[in-house]
């Protein structure tokens, strides 16, 4: 038996069982959601599920409770992805320096992604319900004795934002320092010699430098917060209540909770399933668009 065809034997016998797990995991049940995404599926036993076309995703279409829920997930992805890439770009560049204790800084800002979802909603609960106000007492700042930044539909989802941001800075920051860490010493050196102040140097070197670790950052934040739910449910569990073309919603019922309440909570299967396969089809788009953009900007740096 030839080499070649030897090694494609024990390629594919390694690949196989991946292969076949991946496809009864994932790829069998995305197509059966896509079938029950057009019937009257109910998930009960013995009921046949009719076939209805796209009326599932017609209605889903007019449904203004979607509809809001589309806008504040991509309102909240827009500000976190921003915020997460710009503090853990921002502790990167500080933990990178010669400081001393650089590297309990470095944990110290990585501990906070260790933490579970429902406990970090939790926590933040907690801080906007009794810590904020109670600052706002000890140093006589009456705005912020009496806020109440969870009863608020904007003040939610920027408390939703930052609760996030510092759950996930510290992972993202962990990819910018490896990037970081990366950037030729040789090109610093020589830019402080041509009299380059730090500025100068971050957008003329560093920034190009770690252009394939903000492509990575950015499709990796992009992608978890579209798909936020946990710190949704234990921190506002959807709330407050809001008023989106004269129909009462959640303010912070993010795509992911509202899928889940829809399917799981309304009993509606079927439109859930319909909508869970918009959201796969639009987060995709997004992902890919976005990955694009930064890829374009790494050859034009």
């Amino acid at each position: 038996m030839k080499k070649k065809v030897k090694d494609k034997i024990v390629f594919w016998s390694f690949l196989a069982p991946a292969l076949l797990c991946f496809g009864i995991v994932v790829i069998i049940p995305f197509f059966m959601g896509v079938y029950y995404s057009m019937t009257d599926w109910t998930a009960i036993a013995g009921i046949k599920p009719n076939w209805v076309g796209l009326d599932n995703y017609v209605s889903m279409l007019g449904n203004r409770a979607f509809n809001y829920s589309f806008i504040r997930t991509f309102v909240f992805s827009l500000f976190s992805v921003l915020s997460i890439n710009i503090i853990a770009l921002s502790l990167a560049i500080l933990v990178t320096r010669e400081i001393k204790f650089k590297n309990f800084f470095r944990a110290g800002f990585f501990v906070p992604n260790l933490i579970g979802g429902l406990v970090l909603g939790y926590i933040w609960q907690f801080i906007f319900k009794s810590v904020v106000p109670s600052i706002g007492g000890v140093l006589g700042i009456k705005a912020l004795e009496d806020i109440m930044i969870l009863a608020e539909p904007n003040l939610a989802l920027f408390g939703l934002i930052v609760a996030f941001s510092w759950q996930y800075a510290g992972y993202i920051m962990m990819i910018y320092v490896a990037a970081l860490l990366n950037v030729p010493q040789e090109l610093i050196e020589a830019s402080e010699i041509d009299g380059a102040n730090f500025w100068e140097r971050f957008k003329n070197i560093t920034i190009p430098m770690i252009a394939q670790a903000i492509t990575i950052t950015s499709f990796l934040t992009l992608v978890t917060s579209f798909k936020q739910y946990d710190i949704i449910v234990a921190l506002t569990n959807g709330g407050p209540v809001d008023i989106f073309k004269g129909e009462i919603v959640n303010s912070t019922e993010l795509l992911a909770v509202h899928i889940y309440n829809v399917a799981f909570k309304y009993n509606n299967m079927a439109e859930g399933q319909a909508r869970a396969i918009v959201f796969f089809i639009v987060l995709t788009v997004v992902s890919m668009i976005q990955v694009n953009m930064n890829k374009k900007k790494e050859v034009e740096m």
